[in-house]
Parts: structure tokens; C-alpha cells; sequence
């Protein structure tokens, strides 16, 4: 039983590292994508109503970066989708029905869409009529972010399990309100503030790049423009980015208040709780207002929620994992009813797992609500990592606000026609651009990560979520992806370096 529990560990940690490593490399390419197309589109859209050449100029050599960064992302994200059959089994068993869906979804319709559409809008510039190219441009950023819509939503699902109905007979969780799953307020708030947030690193994108050629002294109205229209972008886009924010700290602090607690560092609830900015820098108050927006309201501690504090009607962990326990226990008397067949006891245990009818209701919240608890054996495992989440959220928010200045900067030193004269800006631009990808990760850090142990919130553990295998067959598909992801990456720099070296063409 040791050696079991060892090596079931060792599997956990090497498909959790795997995924992280899928997801990371993934997301270094798609938020590019989101954004540039929607860039793209507006160029072209200019070239359409002008006339003028230099937009149809502009719009294809930004196209190309966007095909390039497009490919590669394609390549990682169906090696993440497979993960879940290979890696994660008893997860994709136990909610498939509900999680397939959005998936589904997004390949039948949205992948389709942007893949038909992108080979009219790469090859059919002299084929095609110029408002044709501009729908099949338009459709192709849309259908981008329609794929990113159904993802968003089946990881909003895992942060905020809704409409839906756990099934004994089948033990599985089925789909009851599909609109539920779509319009949870966890779903469209993460899927606003998500690719507003890829905005703005195809901004810094295309503002850095741009920059590169002021100091290069190269294409200098293609550089000029580019950077006006981006800066433009990129700052209506984090306003969108600051206000889904605020609502993020709003959910996170009803549905996942151990995120938030581990976000913040907060041992010890408290009312009028304080915003740190950075250790031994609070703000008073301010942590109450994002969270509750109310001064006075009480922040929920990591020590309430493992010790519990009964004056605040918050459970200890341990009664949560005795009150999971109990959820599991039931399940195995009406799996054991129902394999000696005893239909008279199974289903009166299965009336306990209907939430239609007031003793089903009682049950789901007095027992099955923390089904996934039951799982786990001390309440500090309910603790994610948390310096590594308190300084990826510093990260996240520090960089965002440089972006605005970045943005708001570059617009007014465009409209003085002086850009060219701030090289050292110029260079800052262009760092920014590293410094974009790193904000866009660090933000998928405080989200996956803030909410271990759970692959559902409250439901499902990873303990619990992954495939019975052997840890060495992971060993080695972490490995041989690492070289992989790396190799790929290594490729889309270079392919992406010469085609800005060479330049739009003529």
C-alpha cells in the first residue's frame, strides 16, 4: 500500500508537470494569435475603405507573422486536448459529458471556421474581391476567439462546476443547463478578461516590433502607424482588462476564497482587510473593496478555511474531508445495493444524489458539495503554493499598469511626431514585449495554480483526477515534449526574426 501511494504520487506530480508544461508552451502562442488577427482586420479594413496600397502593404506583413504564430499554436493545444485521455482519465470519465462539450463545440465549429477562412485570407488577395478577403480576414480573428470562447468556458466549468447533475448509476456528472455551463459569470467574466488581456500582449507585440524599426531607421510610416493603431488597441483593451479584473476579485472571493487568500498572502481573516502591494507596503481597506466591494467586509484568512471559524459559518477542513468522506461512502452503499441487487435500497440512496427534491437538496449541502475532500487526508493540502501565486499576481498587475503608461506614452509622443527621437523608449518597447509574455503567464499561474489540489473546484482532486499508469511512462513524454515544445519554439523565433529582418514586401 506505501509503494502504491508513492508511486500514485510520483504520477500526480509528473502529469501536473506535463500539463503545466502543454499549457505554458501553448499559451505562448495563442494569445498572439487572438489579438494580431483582430489587428490585422482593422488594417485590412483601412486598405478597403482608402484604397490606399500602404495599408494592404502593412496588413499582409503583420499577416504573416499572425499565419507563422497561428501554425505552431495549433500544434500544442491538440497535444494538450489529448493529454486529458491519456493523463487525466478519471477526470475526463467522471465529467466528460459536461467538459467535452465546449470542446467539442470548438472544434465542429469555431477551429473550422478560422481554418477555412485563413486560406482565402493568405491566399486569395488576387483571387477573390477585396471586401471578400476583408470577411474572410474579419471571420478568421473571430473565429479565433470564438475557439478561445469554448475553451475558456470548459476551464471556467472546472473553476466554478455549474448546471449540472451527478449521475450514481453512471457515476458521472452530466450536463442539466447547458446555458449554465455557457453563461456562468465565472465563464464570460474569464473569457473577457482572457482575451482583452491577449489584446494587450498583441499590442506590445506589434508596438515593440515597430519600435525595432525606428531604431533600425526602417519602414518608418509602417513603424509609425503601427504603433498609433496598437497603442490604441492596447489601451481601450486594458480598460476591459481592469474591469474583468475587478470582477475576477469579486468571484474568486465568493467561489474560491483559498485563491484569494493564497493571492494575498492572508493567514488570518479579517474585516477592512488590506491590499498589499508588496511586502511591508499595504493598503488599508483596499483588499475588502476589491473583494467585496464594501470597506468594511470581512476577507476570508488561509486559517479559516483550514481550522475553520465557526462565528463566520466557515467549516474546518476537517470536517469538509468528513463530510466528503461521507458523500463517497454513500456512493459505494448504493454501488454495493446495486451490484447485489437490492433496487429497493439503491434507489432510495439514489433519491439522496437528486438535487430536485428536498432531501437531495439537504444531502448536496450538507455532504456532496464536498465530495472531492474526501479524498484527501489533512487540510493543509487544500493550501495551494502560495509565495509562488502572491508574487505571480504582483507580477501580473505590476506589468499591466507599465503597459498602460507604454501605451498611453507612445500615443502622445506619436501625436507630437517624436517617437523617433526616444530610442531609449524604442528599446523599452521592445523589451516589452518579453515582458508581456511573462504578465500573460504569470496571470495563468494565479489561476491554475491558486486553485490546487482540485482539477473541480470542491469536487475532483488530482489526487483522484489522474490516469492509474506508470509514473515512468510520463517521465518520459514530459521529457520528449520538453525537447519538442522547445525545438518548436526555438523554430517560430527564428522564422519569426528573419520575416521582421526582411520586412514587409514591396
Amino acid at each position: 500500500m506505501q509503494l502504491l501511494d508513492i508511486n500514485l504520487g510520483a504520477v500526480v506530480d509528473w502529469s501536473r508537470a506535463q500539463f503545466a508544461l502543454t499549457a505554458i508552451y501553448h499559451w505562448l502562442f495563442v494569445p498572439l494569435t487572438l489579438g494580431l488577427g483582430v489587428l490585422v482586420a482593422w488594417m485590412e479594413t483601412r486598405y478597403v475603405r482608402s484604397g490606399d496600397e500602404f495599408w494592404k502593404r502593412t496588413a499582409r506583413f503583420w499577416m504573416r507573422l499572425f499565419g507563422i504564430n497561428f501554425a505552431i499554436g495549433v500544434a500544442t493545444g491538440l497535444i494538450l486536448e489529448f493529454e486529458f485521455g491519456t493523463n487525466w482519465s478519471n477526470y475526463s470519465y467522471f465529467v466528460g459529458d459536461i467538459f467535452g462539450a465546449p470542446l467539442a463545440i470548438e472544434g465542429i465549429m469555431a477551429f473550422f471556421m478560422e481554418s477555412t477562412f485563413i486560406a482565402v485570407m493568405f491566399f486569395g488577395w488576387d483571387r477573390v474581391s477585396k471586401k471578400f478577403h476583408l470577411a474572410a480576414t474579419w471571420l478568421t480573428a473571430i473565429g479565433a476567439n470564438l475557439s478561445a470562447l469554448w475553451i475558456l468556458v470548459a476551464n471556467a466549468w472546472m473553476q466554478y462546476p455549474a448546471g449540472m447533475r451527478f449521475n450514481p448509476e453512471t457515476a458521472r456528472n452530466e450536463m442539466v443547463d447547458f446555458w449554465a455551463v455557457l453563461f456562468s459569470p465565472v465563464a464570460m467574466n474569464k473569457f473577457f478578461h482572457t482575451v482583452t488581456s491577449a489584446f494587450v500582449l498583441s499590442a506590445v507585440f506589434v508596438v515593440g516590433v515597430s519600435a525595432w524599426y525606428l531604431l533600425r531607421n526602417r519602414e518608418h510610416r509602417l513603424a509609425r502607424k503601427s504603433i498609433k493603431m496598437a497603442s490604441v488597441f492596447g489601451l481601450v483593451s486594458s480598460v476591459f482588462v481592469m474591469w474583468t479584473g475587478d470582477g475576477s476579485a469579486v468571484q474568486v472571493a465568493r467561489y474560491q476564497p483559498m485563491k484569494l487568500a493564497a493571492m494575498e498572502d492572508l493567514q488570518q481573516g479579517q474585516s477592512r482587510a488590506p491590499l498589499t502591494l508588496v511586502p511591508g507596503i499595504q493598503v488599508p481597506g483596499m483588499l475588502s473593496v476589491l473583494a467585496h466591494h464594501a470597506p468594511e467586509a470581512y476577507v476570508v484568512g488561509i486559517d479559516d478555511l483550514t481550522q475553520g471559524n465557526p462565528e463566520r459559518g466557515l467549516l474546518s477542513g476537517e470536517e469538509k474531508i468528513a463530510r466528503g468522506r461521507q458523500a463517497i461512502e454513500t456512493f459505494a452503499a448504493f454501488r454495493a445495493a446495486q451490484k447485489a441487487g437490492d433496487r429497493t435500497a439503491a434507489d432510495s440512496i439514489a433519491r439522496l444524489f437528486d438535487p430536485t427534491t428536498e432531501q437531495g437538496r439537504a444531502f448536496h449541502d450538507d455532504c456532496f458539495r464536498y465530495f472531492g475532500y474526501g479524498y484527501l487526508e489533512t487540510p493543509e493540502q487544500t493550501v495551494p503554493p502560495v509565495p509562488l501565486v502572491f508574487w505571480s499576481f504582483r507580477v501580473m498587475v505590476g506589468l499591466g499598469i507599465w503597459f498602460v503608461v507604454l501605451f498611453v506614452w507612445m500615443l502622445v509622443l506619436e501625436r507630437r511626431e517624436r517617437t523617433e527621437h526616444r530610442r531609449w523608449l524604442l528599446h523599452l518597447a521592445l523589451w516589452s514585449i518579453l515582458l508581456a509574455y511573462i504578465a500573460s503567464q504569470a496571470g495563468w499561474i494565479v489561476a491554475e495554480l491558486g486553485r490546487q489540489p482540485w482539477t473541480i473546484q470542491d469536487l475532483l482532486p488530482t489526487v483522484a483526477a489522474v490516469s492509474r499508469i506508470d509514473a515512468a511512462s510520463v517521465q518520459v513524454t514530459f521529457w520528449l515534449f520538453a525537447a519538442l515544445f522547445t525545438a518548436l519554439l526555438i523554430a517560430e523565433i527564428g522564422i519569426m526574426t528573419r520575416q521582421i529582418r526582411k520586412g514587409p514586401e514591396d
